[in-house]
């Protein structure tokens, strides 16, 4: 496994990522977080290693920079935040070591929304799509464009993050399911609740990107 932090120039700025690739990597799964979180986020981080021990490669990044997260409104800027996934899914197939990898999106919260539009801008590149917890919703005039198959993931115990995504699979076109993770909160803290997003996650991904 060759695990590093890196620094990525996107419009003069510096985005801080963590790069993980195991030997003879599968496909690569692009992580878009959710506001108030980062690329060190565990909870992102622990899906990561499971798709990592699977083969598979991972960008974990921090959309926006220091000073712009003190900025609350930028936390749900999404067009900001969408350009930065595009400008950084650009930045991956310009990697000589990568470029020819096939890509997903994993995002959690308003990052689902960023990965949807994302995907919907560059059709041909984004292969499979996962949202944890995610708010899709924020995407609602780009669902019906999405054509990457698409995995929707929330706690049980969410119930109005479940009624939004009962909305957006009804105008999904594409290949698409909801899985609800029995008795999980918003953030998948119970027992068991993270380890099954991730195993599920992980089993999407091998389907779609490989």
């Amino acid at each position: 496994m060759n695990k590093q932090e890196i620094e990525i120039s996107i419009d003069d700025v510096i985005l801080k990522g963590i790069l993980s690739i195991p030997t003879n990597p599968l496909a690569l799964v692009i992580f878009a977080h959710g506001a108030g979180s980062s690329r060190l986020s565990p909870r992102n981080n622990y899906v990561a290693e499971v798709l990592n021990k699977a083969g598979l490669a991972t960008l974990l990044f921090d959309l926006l920079t220091e000073k712009e997260d003190f900025e609350f409104e930028n936390r749900f800027d999404i067009p900001l935040l969408t350009k930065r996934l595009i400008d950084v899914t650009k930045w991956i197939k310009d990697n000589e070591d990568l470029k020819d990898l096939n890509i997903g999106y994993f995002g959690s919260s308003t990052g689902s929304a960023s990965a949807i539009i994302a995907a919907t801008k560059i059709l041909e590149d984004i292969k499979a799509l996962v949202s944890r917890g995610g708010r899709p919703d924020l995407a609602k005039d780009y669902l019906s464009k999405l054509k990457s198959p698409t995995l929707l993931m929330v706690g049980g115990n969410d119930d109005v993050v479940i009624d939004l995504n009962e909305e957006v699979f009804n105008q999904l076109n594409c290949e698409k399911k909801l899985e609800i993770i029995p008795d999980a909160t918003h953030l998948f803290e119970e027992p068991g609740a993270l380890e099954k997003v991730a195993e599920l996650a992980k089993d999407w991904f091998l389907m779609y990107l490989i």
